[in-house]
């Protein structure tokens, strides 16, 4: 079993499959396995999205673009610092 194999993967939250669809989109339009595909590579191989899984995204109405993407981005952002505020620093637990 290769490294990448053993290493488990990190799965889209919920909600977060609009965000990196648009900013993978920023670079131009591509099909789902090309999405897909470009969600892996630029994730560092971190995140496997299975192009089917896409699909429902794929299909809401191009109403967003980058204002969409910017406010999508904005709101991850200060979720994931809620989180890491919530969380402490690293090694705090002792």
């Amino acid at each position: 079993m290769s490294t990448q194999d053993a290493r488990k993967r990190l799965e889209l939250l919920q909600g977060t499959p609009d965000l990196v669809i648009l900013r993978t989109l920023i670079f131009g339009s591509q099909h789902g396995q090309g999405i897909a595909r470009a969600i892996q590579d630029t994730s560092g191989k971190e995140q496997l999205v299975e192009h089917m899984a896409l699909c429902p995204a794929l299909q809401r109405p191009e109403d967003a673009g980058r204002k969409r993407l910017v406010q999508e981005t904005n709101e991850w952002k200060r979720l994931t610092g809620a989180i890491v505020r919530v969380l402490g620093p690293e090694g705090a637990e002792g």
